[in-house]
């Protein structure tokens, strides 16, 4: 009796949820949605299991999420995987980290081709191991062609160096004579930034109640809504997910303007 109290309570909340998704969609939903995917070391410490349990359970996690933002119609999702300031993280944790995407995109691949998921990534490649690039390289391959939603990982990704490296190419093009010092914009700085065939985010997530950026799309996220959350990524869910674009839909964007406001 007791299973079938809780399906019955699990088929109500799945009813709720299928409700308030199809409310969200009828308003403006954001396009691209970046994540700060934090907290899986505490949600495994809170259970007494090593720190690399809880990245396994945030993987599951990146499943969830990113299958229901397909399904809401999300346009980009990026997920901070990985910064540059990892690298200082115990052996064993790196190691682990660096064989996750090969887990991950290993066994959930058909799913992504099959939801017309296009897998992209941004950071340095060059740092990273062979066998992370070559399952991030094979996926990006196979889902190319694929105009869904967009999974963009960050990995061994830094904002700042990010943007050193965009100036040190367009001083180059200055050196080379291909562009002069007054032709520097912010659009042209966006041209020379990894997501430059990306939108900007509309909506920043980051879980486990901490409130900073932690060198993330210092330049992107400029105009960006941000919504933080105590819930720890491994226990990130789809109702976590709708709750934070809910309360995007409620905000005004005014983009440094008066929109929606008396000028008098």
């Amino acid at each position: 009796m007791f299973n079938k109290l809780i399906r019955k309570n699990d088929k109500r909340i799945n009813i709720h949820l299928d409700e308030r998704k199809e409310n969200a969609q009828k308003e403006q939903l954001p396009s691209h949605i970046a994540i700060i995917m934090d907290g899986n070391g505490r949600w495994a410490k809170k259970r007494s299991l090593p720190r690399i349990a809880g990245h396994h359970e945030g993987m599951k996690t990146v499943k969830k999420i990113t299958r229901f933002a397909n399904e809401v119609g999300i346009d980009t999702l990026t997920l901070y995987a990985f910064s540059t300031e990892n690298w200082k993280r115990p052996k064993m944790e790196v190691d682990f980290l660096m064989r996750l995407p090969e887990e991950f995109l290993g066994t959930y691949l058909p799913d992504l081709i099959e939801q017309n998921v296009q897998v992209r990534m941004m950071g340095n490649h060059e740092m990273l191991p062979e066998h992370t690039k070559r399952a991030i390289y094979k996926a990006m391959d196979e889902t190319a062609k694929n105009d869904g939603l967009i999974l963009n990982f960050a990995m061994n990704y830094g904002s700042r160096d990010e943007i050193v490296q965009a100036v040190k190419r367009i001083a180059q093009e200055i050196q080379q004579d291909k562009i002069s010092v007054d032709d520097i914009t912010e659009e042209l700085m966006t041209k020379h930034l990894m997501t430059k065939d990306l939108s900007e985010p509309d909506l920043l997530i980051r879980t486990s109640g901490e409130v900073r950026l932690s060198n993330f799309m210092l330049w992107q996220l400029a105009y960006t809504e941000f919504w933080f959350t105590d819930t720890l990524w491994p226990d990130f869910d789809e109702a976590c997910l709708l709750e934070a674009i809910e309360i995007y839909q409620k905000r005004n964007r005014r983009y440094g303007g008066l929109k929606g406001e008396e000028v008098n």
